[in-house]
């Protein structure tokens, strides 16, 4: 397993610049996952880390090589991509030997790679069946174990839960954190669902328009965002934004019924308008009045999210645990947990401590 650096790096596609001076480094043995939405980067980013995409300034290093140059076969890296890109008429022990053979390493020791990585993927019963006779798990654990008997220094995945049911991704995501645990090796993964980040990560590199937002581990990202763009991409559901001001040193919030909230950051001067941020686990039903007219609520089980708006046509969403509200209630009242309030500049959307 190896360390990975990249130092300004820089990705143009003619005179449009998509990958803006990433400086990053990825510790050896790490599970750092790219997060962000549709066009962010990220897939340019893990591309130009695997030698598939140019890098057309700065450099990247995987532990002391400087492989910016440096061909795609030569990086030892490894790549799982979205589809499974398996040969149909191959077997699946053929599928995870192919590379080897076209390296001519021996016979003995293919063998031995191959059965060490199935054995891990779990995947020894079905070595003799083509990929048709599989289920979409068990064709992207063929498309990992590929990558296993290569013995990568690093391992880079772009997407590869996407094409699999809920259901199925909720397994592939534990048998991928169990997979990291078992090699130990450095492994980088591309995703747009926070969900995966959260669940998979050691760290998470939030990307936006080309850009790093911010790095560090889950917790860190969930209980520390530094701007609004963080704090409402980590975390499921989103948090509620609402609009505040601050009037004699505290915030007055016009959509919470103009409550007034006490503030442990340092507030700027009077008038000034900010943004509140509040999870939706903050807000919670109380017998206070302060009605919120309810718009849908989702019951999942053991939790249930009610969407009201405010009476300033701000969306807020609830997390309720416990007894669920019963469909057709018309409004809620609600009490606010002041403790874990984050508050953002309204212009830049940096947070202010």
């Amino acid at each position: 397993m190896s360390s990975v650096s990249l130092i300004n790096a820089t990705k143009n596609y003619d005179d449009i610049r998509v990958i803006h001076g990433v400086d990053l480094h990825i510790e050896a043995g790490d599970f750092c996952v790219f997060v962000g939405p549709s066009g962010c980067g990220k897939s340019t980013l893990l591309r130009m880390i695997a030698g598939l995409e140019e890098t057309t300034a700065g450099s990247i290093n995987i532990g002391e090589r400087d492989v910016t140059k440096a061909e795609a076969s030569d990086r030892g890296v490894a790549m799982v991509f979205q589809t499974y890109a398996l040969y149909p008429h191959m077997s699946v022990r053929e599928n995870m030997s192919f590379g080897l053979k076209m390296n001519k390493v021996p016979k003995q020791e293919i063998i031995k790679k191959v059965d060490h990585a199935s054995n891990i993927l779990q995947l020894t019963p079905y070595l003799d069946r083509k990929p048709r006779a599989l289920s979409g798990g068990q064709r992207q654990r063929v498309a990992i174990g590929r990558a296993i008997v290569r013995g990568p220094e690093v391992f880079l995945f772009d997407e590869p839960l996407s094409n699999l049911d809920a259901e199925l991704r909720v397994e592939m995501r534990v048998e991928l954190a169990h997979l990291h645990k078992e090699l130990g090796a450095t492994m980088i993964y591309v995703t747009h669902d926070q969900v995966e980040a959260m669940t998979m990560a050691d760290k998470i590199v939030v990307l936006r328009a080309g850009r790093i937002e911010q790095a560090g581990s889950p917790l860190e990202l969930y209980n520390n965002p530094v701007n609004k763009f963080v704090a409402g991409f980590i975390g499921s559901p989103g948090m509620n934004f609402l609009k505040a001001v601050v009037e004699n040193g505290a915030l007055k919030v016009p959509g919470l019924n103009n409550i007034t909230v006490p503030s442990k950051a340092t507030l700027p001067a009077d008038g000034t308008d900010l943004l509140v941020g509040i999870r939706p686990q903050h807000l919670v039903q109380s017998q206070a009045s302060n009605p919120f007219k309810v718009d849908i609520i989702e019951h999942l089980g053991g939790v249930s999210y009610v969407h009201l708006h405010t009476a300033t046509g701000e969306k807020l969403i609830v997390e309720q645990r416990g007894s669920a509200l019963e469909r057709g209630v018309e409004s809620i009242d609600l009490a606010l947990d002041l403790d874990d309030v984050m508050v953002f500049d309204a212009q830049t959307e940096l947070r202010i401590r």
